[in-house]
């Protein structure tokens, strides 16, 4: 009993260390750590594909997934399962930042339903905007409030600035649902 209480002793005092770093670290960088030790801890492909978080707010996200040996497909544009992967933590990084506000609370996120429009082949980094950070917020209130599973469609857009532009290569719609227990 006595080494399960100094384990977790020294394991707070390691998050408060990496807290105080942590916090000398601009924003974005903070969040792209963040995204991408979530990656390693839960879901290794995230990681995989490098992403980067160039624009964390509480109003709206853009996510960078660069074009890479790892997110090429064999025409040289990005492979649609990273374009995904891209669209997924676009939508799913506002929930990400808001969940841990409410524990001891468990909030549960999943995507129901996934509808996607290629445009374009993205020949280059791709940036994922999603300007409904919003919904995501209201749906975890709603479910912590009611007990329920609620669920919203939430739009994400990929463009390829440095060949693009403005212009999107993809406009995604994924369904948040969310539970709170």
């Amino acid at each position: 009993m006595h080494v399960k209480k100094g384990i977790a002793r020294a394991g707070e005092k390691l998050r408060e260390a990496g807290g105080a770093v942590a916090g000398m670290l601009p924003e974005r960088t903070r969040e792209t750590l963040r995204v991408r030790a979530f990656g390693l801890l839960k879901i290794p492909l995230i990681a995989f594909t490098g992403p980067v978080v160039d624009d964390p707010s509480e109003d709206h996200v853009v996510v960078r997934v660069p074009l890479t040996w790892r997110t090429k497909n064999h025409l040289g544009g990005m492979y649609y399962g990273a374009l995904l992967i891209g669209a997924e933590l676009a939508s799913g990084l506002p929930a990400i930042s808001i969940i841990p506000r409410y524990r001891p609370r468990r909030v549960d996120l999943v995507f129901r339903r996934v509808s996607a429009e290629f445009l374009k082949r993205a020949e280059g980094d791709v940036l994922f905007t999603c300007t409904e950070a919003f919904v995501v917020r209201e749906l975890i209130e709603r479910s912590i409030a009611t007990g329920a599973r609620e669920e919203a469609p939430v739009h994400v857009t990929a463009t390829v600035p440095s060949r693009t532009g403005d212009e999107p290569v993809a406009r995604f719609e994924l369904v948040v649902s969310i539970k709170a227990r």
